[in-house]
């Protein structure tokens, strides 16, 4: 097993990190703040193709691998880019994965649909709260036995939910999505969704390592500036000691987002096991690295003018999205272990 980036994907990370620096600075992701969303930016993004990499490309899409697309997506979290960019991966695999998609799918392709994903089925015709869904034009759920692309008739809109992780979150209502496209039923249905929740998870995992390794950035930076006592904060062993911590800690979840792909990629059975494991593990050191830094700001930290706060934020509520951490380690033991005793 090699994880290291070939030099097609050094490439695309250059190409990528480039492109988010220049389109999603702090100034417009604090613009942004208010609806999660910044429609320059997703256009920009539609122009380079990436929204649909990940589709083959007999459908139109670009045959990007989830290894390529974990490239794109750690560069998105870096710059905490407002865009719902791994729901939109995701919806679109979704979509190339059903003849019945392919209109929608092109929409997504040229500009015209922004799409998302729940996570989670609907119940009682309700699924929520839905990351990307109150800028979505299409969200692609499970609704009992079926897998469907619903849509809000024109003039109707969703309305956003309160969000401290720029996430662009509406509940999604039948009531009010009520065009409905059914793309799969049955297994095949159930089947689709899980897969592409647990492609949903790698990518997420990537984001917040991209996340991580800027907010360990500015935590460094920081204390190298800041002074007490006539020397940097940076020279006091409570300080170095903890930075080399979530450091060292930041590197094995950069290390098992690739492996998380690379099964993907490779049809390995451990695929949907090492999926939760990244999430888990990335979000766990994105929000203690975040956490580290802003307290490593003193009262600053905290306040609207320093970045930091922004990544603090988003590294807590990005893995909220699938619901309560603790259901995923208890999913994680049940992949790990069926077929176990006690």
């Amino acid at each position: 097993m090699d994880l290291s980036l070939t030099e097609d994907q050094q490439a695309l990370r250059g190409s990528v990190a480039e492109l988010f620096a220049g389109q999603a600075t702090s100034e417009r992701v604090r613009a942004a703040e208010a609806v999660g969303h910044d429609p320059a930016l997703w256009r920009v993004l539609v122009q380079s193709g990436i929204p649909t990499m990940g589709v083959a490309e007999e459908l139109g899409g670009g045959g990007a691998t989830v290894a390529d697309l974990v490239v794109v997506a750690i560069e998105a979290g870096r710059r905490v880019a407002p865009v719902a960019l791994p729901e939109a991966l995701t919806a679109a695999a979704l979509l190339a994965a059903s003849p019945a998609g392919a209109d929608l799918l092109a929409g997504v392709g040229e500009g015209d649909v922004v799409p998302t994903v729940a996570l989670r089925p609907l119940r009682n015709g309700t699924a929520g709260p839905v990351p990307g869904a109150a800028v979505a034009d299409v969200v692609v759920a499970l609704d009992g036995d079926e897998l469907v692309a619903l849509s809000r008739p024109e003039g109707v809109a969703a309305e956003p939910l309160p969000d401290l992780g720029g996430a662009a979150l509406a509940e999604v209502a039948t009531t009010v999505w009520s065009q409905r496209l059914v793309l799969a039923t049955g297994d095949e249905a159930r089947g689709a969704h899980d897969d592409a929740v647990s492609l949903w998870r790698v990518l997420t995992a990537a984001a917040l390592e991209g996340l991580r390794q800027e907010a360990l950035r500015i935590g460094v930076e920081y204390v190298k500036d800041r002074h007490a006592f006539g020397v940097p904060i940076a020279w006091f062993q409570t300080v170095q000691h903890r930075l080399a911590e979530v450091a060292t800690a930041g590197d094995g979840a950069e290390l098992l987002v690739h492996e998380a792909a690379w099964a993907r990629d490779t049809g390995d059975p451990r695929a949907a096991a090492l999926a939760r494991m990244a999430l888990l593990f990335a979000a766990e050191t994105a929000q203690q690295t975040a956490a580290a830094s802003l307290h490593f700001h003193g009262g600053y930290g905290f306040t609207l003018e320093y970045d930091i706060q922004l990544y603090y934020r988003r590294a807590k509520a990005w893995p909220l999205a699938l619901g309560a951490p603790r259901h995923e380690l208890r999913a994680l033991a049940a992949d790990l272990f069926a077929g176990e005793a006690a």
